[in-house]
């Protein structure tokens, strides 16, 4: 860009002090301008949490009221949106096994990727990939698109089971495929990933009994932990009190820390849960905080930290009171988090696990989307699409109910989107908010 300045009469000292403000303000404004601020650039955000700071986010709305825009999409999915720039993300799949219409064949079946505009939900583009063969008949209760994608400035990371883990650019360009196992289960694959400095982590427990390190710029293998067994949750970073790094996954009857930069287990941690562990824990000052199970032992604490087996030295508290699907969220010294068949809010003591409220929620049915805190608010979004809005504090105040059904199913997590919120249903995706 050329620039011409004309000579102006006066003090040319301080006529050369204004340019170089003008000329500094301009190169912040581009700089500012350039630079990408992720707001919610993977699952349950940035770090993993389902908490966002937004403010003025709705409080109610129906399928005619508050509703900045609606768009079809071009197939079902249990993913959930996430945004990044000016961008939102979010993949869906076609061809087969699609609800309410007759099977189809697995030769058509495809996965998305989509990148829509936060304005008008308009897309701007769409990246189909045909999926490796055989994979199931059929995926129990939400289909073949479950994993939600991750983003950076420079790329985006999708993983979809058995046909791999994707990186594409801001284009749509695929840019490198990693295979990480080649099995599949009648419930899918659901886990999503994970960014760390160089790494992208991606939990393969369904594919190959193993959580993998994968370079963002090239896919390929930096480390590998075996052994992780029926774990269909998100991996999450948590900060022990000395400082250290952990990521933390969820296996059957054990928490497990890694080193997120070798691979190096660092602790384990028995739950007692017999069962597959579906929901991603969350953390807060250095204590992890997870639920699991359909019966018995149902939620634990442990404190980061450790070495080795911590059960007797690191678990702070179990309980029964838990949830078989739904992650749960964090504030103020509570856990919070919704039972996923009886439609029953839950709030607990961080440090003891002591219930201080069980709400069954009227008319609630399945819930399989994770709890969202924001705006000071829990968001708690049913299968059929209904939305409870509580009142994040340790007594319970139901604030809205709202209604958004449209005759499919709402499985994945809503997002926060500045001061909206979106959330997808195997039709459409929403924008809520004015």
């Amino acid at each position: 860009m050329k620039c011409v300045v004309a000579r102006m009469p006066g003090n040319t000292r301080s006529w050369t002090l204004a340019v170089a403000v003008v000329i500094a303000v301009i190169s912040l404004s581009a700089k500012r301008a350039s630079a990408v601020e992720p707001t919610w650039s993977s699952f349950r955000g940035p770090q993993g949490m389902g908490a966002s700071a937004a403010k003025d986010l709705p409080l109610k709305w129906s399928d005619s009221d508050n509703i900045a825009w609606k768009v079809p999409l071009p197939g079902p999915g249990a993913s959930s949106p996430i945004v990044f720039g000016d961008r939102i993300y979010l993949t869906c799949y076609t061809g087969f096994f699609i609800p309410g219409e007759d099977g189809g064949r697995q030769e058509d079946l495809k996965r998305h990727l989509l990148a829509l505009n936060r304005k008008d939900g308009k897309t701007i583009w769409d990246t189909s990939i045909a999926a490796k063969l055989p994979e199931e008949d059929r995926i129990r209760d939400h289909g073949f698109a479950a994993n939600t994608p991750a983003a950076d400035t420079e790329r985006l990371y999708v993983f979809f089971g058995k046909s791999g883990v994707f990186a594409f650019d801001h284009s749509g360009k695929q840019l490198w495929q990693t295979d990480v196992g080649s099995r599949t289960h009648n419930w899918g694959t659901s886990a999503s990933p994970v960014l760390y400095k160089d790494l992208v982590f991606i939990n393969a427990s369904v594919e190959s009994d193993s959580l993998y390190a994968l370079d963002r710029k090239t896919g390929r293998e930096k480390w590998r932990a075996k052994g992780i067994k029926e774990a269909w949750n998100t991996p999450v970073i948590v900060t022990a009190k000395s400082g250290r790094k952990e990521l933390v996954v969820a296996t059957q009857g054990s928490v497990l820390a890694f080193d997120p930069d070798t691979g190096e287990q660092l602790w384990s941690c028995k739950t007692d849960i017999g069962w597959y562990m579906v929901p991603s824990v969350v953390e807060a000052d250095g204590v992890v905080y997870c639920l699991g199970g359909r019966s018995g032992v149902a939620a634990l604490a442990v404190r980061a930290g450790g070495s080795g087996d911590v059960t007797e030295t690191h678990r702070i508290w179990k309980s029964m009171k838990g949830s078989n699907v739904s992650s749960p969220v964090y504030l103020d010294g509570h856990v919070y988090w919704m039972h996923e068949q009886r439609g029953v809010a839950y709030c607990a003591k961080a440090d003891s696990g002591e219930v201080v409220y069980e709400k069954r929620l009227e008319r609630a049915g399945q819930v399989y989307s994770s709890a969202l805190l924001a705006g000071g608010n829990l968001y708690y979004l049913t299968r059929d699409g209904r939305m409870f809005v509580l009142a994040a504090k340790p007594e319970f105040e139901q604030l809205a109910v709202n209604d958004l059904r449209d005759g499919s199913l709402f499985n994945g997590s809503p997002a926060v989107d500045g001061n909206r919120l979106l959330i997808r249903s195997d039709k459409f995706l929403y924008s809520i908010g004015r």
